[in-house]
């Protein structure tokens, strides 16, 4: 894969902590957490990323309280709302993967305008991973070629599991975690990731393009 089109996926956890911390209500996490996004997004095609998913919202997160549950309907709403427009002038394409059945209607007409908006964007493809489970994902899957591997997952946050994202995807992708929150995240921390990527050695189950040099079994033969 080129480095024109590469698959980097987040996971942008700490928002409710974040707000913890500064002794605000966890929705302020979250809408900080939607800036946070918006930062990334403006810096992702400079750093040769062609199709970026972020995880949203998963299936277990209807596990929490109502009050919580809705604002973050709520505000997924508004940021389609108030970021198509600079998607579509930027060149970048909305989709949204997941389960909508259970998504409130107005946030399911929201995804399905955002998505006709921006479908003939060429640039960035952002994809927003919304009432989404990979295992879900997995059992439904007719193609697997339609999964689009990933070539680097970040986390935030200072977790260091996968929580049911992607997990067919990233059967080779390389692995980024950091402790800092998803609110405090910027392009610059995104470029460290790529640098740090850029740095590894992927091999896919294969041998080293350059062997190491042979090892002298000289001395064990005296």
């Amino acid at each position: 894969m080129t480095s024109s089109s590469l698959h980097v996926a987040v996971i942008m956890d700490g928002n409710g902590r974040w707000a913890t911390r500064a002794s605000l209500p966890r929705l302020a996490g979250h809408q900080a957490g939607a800036e946070a996004l918006r930062r990334v997004v403006a810096a992702a095609p400079a750093l040769g990323i062609a199709t970026l998913t972020a995880y949203a919202f998963s299936a277990d997160n209807w596990k929490r309280p109502v009050e919580e549950v809705n604002g973050l309907m709520a505000l997924l709403a508004w940021y389609l709302e108030d970021e198509t427009p600079r998607l579509l002038a930027e060149n970048v394409r909305l989709s949204v993967i997941g389960r909508r059945d259970r998504l409130p209607l107005a946030l399911i007409e929201t995804i399905e305008s955002s998505e006709a908006v921006t479908r003939q964007c060429g640039g960035l493809h952002l994809r927003l991973a919304v009432d989404y489970s990979s295992r879900e994902a997995i059992a439904a899957a007719r193609n697997f070629d339609d999964l689009l591997p990933v070539d680097l997952l970040i986390r935030t946050g200072g977790e260091q599991r996968l929580s049911d994202f992607l997990l067919w995807e990233c059967a080779y992708a390389e692995l980024f975690f950091t402790k800092r929150m998803w609110p405090e995240f910027d392009g610059n921390d995104l470029g460290d990731a790529m640098r740090d990527f850029r740095r590894r050695e992927r091999r896919f189950g294969a041998v080293p393009a350059t062997p190491p040099a042979p090892v002298s079994h000289e001395r064990w033969l005296r």
